[in-house]
């Protein structure tokens, strides 16, 4: 896998918590750098630490599906992309955005909890790179540090943007896993790679 697909990687599975980020920004009085950075850090730990477990997974399995591995990259992918883009394309409840604002602070746990449930698509990436030719620490890492820089940019972002760029980044990143998942196809029925 090429450097930039990682890096696409990297930011497509940080769109949705840019997207939750902008929503706790607005909800947030008034956000400082620190709270954002805060953010960040929780949802970026979190976010690296699932495409390991997932990972972990996939390579106990491996041995089983090494003939169809390259399929399984692209289903994921394919499935993962197509939910992000159906997400993105979903009307926000004027009820969740009503609750949000009830709750103005954001403790550690409320974070912790979004950011693992913004993961679970990284986790599935994890069990998909397993049974690629990937160095999955440094595909983690990258992923952690683009959710961390994008988290606290959607924290600072919130109040002024709203959560409506949060919607379109997340068909963005849906479509980036699409074209990745259909690049791995297309490197493995090719031999180039």
């Amino acid at each position: 896998m090429s450097p930039l697909s990682v890096v696409l990687i990297g930011f497509a599975m940080s769109t949705d918590a840019f997207a939750a980020a902008i929503g706790k920004g607005a909800a947030m009085r008034k956000p400082r750098l620190t709270d954002a950075l805060r953010a960040g850090l929780i949802f970026g730990v979190i976010e690296a630490i699932t495409p390991l477990i997932g990972w972990l997974l996939g390579r106990a399995a491996s041995q089983y599906v090494e003939a169809f591995d390259h399929w399984i990259a692209f289903v994921l992918l394919g499935a993962l992309g197509l939910h992000m883009i159906m997400a993105g394309l979903k009307g926000e409840d004027d009820s969740d955005a009503a609750d949000e604002d009830q709750k103005p602070r954001h403790g550690f746990w409320a974070l912790a909890v979004t950011g693992f449930a913004t993961s679970i698509d990284a986790m599935a990436i994890g069990v998909g790179l397993a049974f690629l030719d990937v160095h999955i620490g440094v595909v983690a890492l990258v992923i952690g540090l683009c959710t961390l820089t994008m988290v606290t940019l959607g924290i600072m972002l919130g109040r002024a943007i709203g959560s409506m760029v949060g919607k379109r980044a997340e068909i963005v990143g849906g479509v980036i896993l699409i074209i990745i998942g259909c690049a791995i196809l297309y490197e493995h029925l090719t031999g180039v790679a």
